[in-house]
């Protein structure tokens, strides 16, 4: 039968017992290296503990590292991708700039304009209806979005905002039946009108006649007729047609540059019309008329209302 009170050791016995063995052991170890082997296997028990016991605070700190690494990769990425995107639209331009140079150099005499503002939108949805080709995307007028800007790709123009709402706008591309956009032919400047056809793949030119310089292949580019798109984007490449003698218009489409049916980031553009003096600094700047073109051009007043618009009513 065990005692209900057994007595022991008193605690100030117990811990002189202590020191003298931790100053034993101490001196043992200092001396020789017997002991050596008992840490050895002590450590095989010791180890896993103080690995357990760490390893919240590792795996806290491994898991911050690696989100942290991946929002900055990922913001970075985003970054560069938006950095990409606009500096490859910004290089559409220098193919039909290089055929328009001497043009350019009588243009700049006198002025020349700013270069256009962009914005990144993501594609929301795509219209069903039949022959109607309008997109969605979550740009709208809190970010100073509005109707009949024009709007692009990587590779070329997609058409312009056909109704802006707070939160969203709405695109019709240039495939639309009711869309229409001036353009001119990169190799020699011979201006007409694109009309959408319906189908993503292509463009009708129904304003050519039999005889005008056209050949497939060549590059239409916008115009800047009207003031919707700027001049010099492209827009569409010729397909091939054979030429009818007994019609006095011929009938020619147009394969669009921009992949209307792959995007899922567009550009929207702001255009700054205000042209600026190349005198000096104190020179005041010619006023331009809503349409982009110096006061007193007479291309300003007397451009067809088709091409004023860039759209054809619905």
């Amino acid at each position: 039968m065990k005692l209900l009170f057994a007595t022991g050791p008193s605690i100030n016995t117990r811990l002189l017992v202590a020191i003298i063995a931790s100053v034993a052991l101490l001196i043992t170890e200092h001396r020789s290296h017997r002991l050596d082997a008992l840490r050895a296997t002590l450590s095989v028990a010791v180890d896993p503990i103080k690995y357990l016991v760490d390893l919240p605070t590792v795996v806290f700190e491994q898991a911050a590292d690696s989100v942290s690494s991946y929002s900055t990769l990922k913001k970075e990425n985003t970054r560069l991708r938006e950095e990409q995107f606009i500096d490859k639209t910004r290089l559409l331009k220098f193919d039909s700039l290089e055929k328009e140079n001497i043009r350019l150099r009588a243009l700049l005499e006198n002025s020349f304009k700013l270069g256009e503002q962009l914005l990144i939108a993501e594609l929301l949805s795509i219209n069903t209806a039949p022959y109607e080709n309008i997109v969605v995307v979550n740009k709208g007028t809190r970010f100073g979005v509005h109707p009949q800007q024009p709007v692009l790709d990587a590779n070329g123009v997609v058409g312009q905002v056909f109704r802006a709402l707070p939160f969203s706008s709405e695109i019709m591309l240039i495939t639309d039946p009711n869309h229409a956009i001036p353009v001119q032919v990169n190799r020699n400047g011979l201006l007409t009108i694109a009309v959408g056809s319906g189908q993503l793949n292509r463009l009708n030119l129904p304003f050519l006649p039999n005889n005008a310089d056209i050949r497939p292949g060549d590059l239409l580019i916008t115009s800047g007729l009207g003031g919707t798109f700027p001049s010099g984007y492209p827009v569409a490449v010729v397909d091939d047609f054979t030429p009818i003698t007994n019609k006095p218009f011929v009938n020619i489409t147009a394969t669009p540059k921009a992949m209307l049916d792959r995007n899922r980031e567009l550009l929207i553009v702001w255009s700054d019309s205000s042209p600026v003096s190349l005198g000096t600094t104190h020179e005041k700047a010619p006023v331009a008329n809503p349409n982009g073109q110096p006061a007193g051009s007479e291309l300003g007043r007397q451009e067809p209302e088709r091409a004023r618009t860039g759209t054809r009513p619905r």
